[in-house]
């Protein structure tokens, strides 16, 4: 599936307007009417306490999860109306979580191939890909390692060569540091800076790490599923 935009490359990748969620028959508002563009190639963080809506979002982004109410498009086409929503997950979002999600009886080289399998690669073409990102992540030697052996910087490492295996347009990290200590969050957060900058991607970053969310140009602030600011980051806020 190729999604074909009607604004320019240097134009709106995310528009929402007015999102709302709701659980339990209306008794959980998640999301209270949120409004945002993000434009192509920008880093933007999502930052709030637990029960912001931050996540809830982040699914939505990911055509993980679909609004009760309001519109979301990606590139001018709504997400709620993608025809394969697995589909756009696989060509156009890269996925990074707190959790990592390794396979665990599958090496490394192994479980950064698990996207491609969506594709039409051949079998060589596929490893030699997953190699290739393994290198550009620091984990050459580690390849034919399985998920146990890691430790959790690898680990993450692992999950971000894989986020990226089908050269995705975006990037939508949860957490991503939540599993780390502070010297492995900040490696991670240096190599997703580095992947955003050499790649010109559009990433979306969930945290409630003020540290982390440092990292991103533009923060929108949850609280209560509503955004209460929007705009440049200040790490003394």
């Amino acid at each position: 599936m190729e999604f074909v935009s009607s604004v320019e490359p240097s134009g709106c990748v995310f528009d929402a307007v007015d999102l709302k969620k709701e659980f339990d028959d209306g008794r959980v508002r998640a999301l209270r009417g949120v409004s945002f563009k993000i434009a192509a190639g920008e880093f933007v963080s999502i930052i709030g306490t637990s029960g912001s809506g931050k996540s809830t979002l982040l699914k939505m982004l990911g055509a993980i999860d679909k609004a009760t109410s309001g519109s979301l498009l990606y590139k001018g086409a709504p997400i709620a109306e993608l025809p394969d929503p697995a589909e756009y997950r696989a060509r156009e979002i890269g996925f990074i979580f707190q959790a990592f999600h390794l396979l665990p009886n599958f090496t490394a080289i192994e479980n950064v191939q698990f996207p491609m399998f969506e594709t039409d690669r051949p079998a060589r073409e596929r490893r030699d890909r997953a190699a290739e990102l393994l290198d550009s992540v620091g984990l050459h030697d580690r390849r034919d390692h399985f998920p146990d052996t890691l430790s959790g910087g690898e680990r993450q490492r692992v999950a971000i060569a894989r986020s990226i295996a089908n050269q995705p347009e975006v990037l939508l990290a949860d957490e991503p540091t939540g599993n780390l200590d502070s010297k492995n969050a900040e490696s991670i957060m240096d190599l997703i800076n580095t992947i955003q900058a050499e790649r010109k991607m559009t990433v979306v970053l969930v945290t409630h790490d003020m540290t982390v969310a440092s990292y991103a140009p533009r923060a929108l602030r949850m609280e209560d599923g509503m955004i209460t600011s929007d705009g440049k980051f200040a790490l003394d806020e």
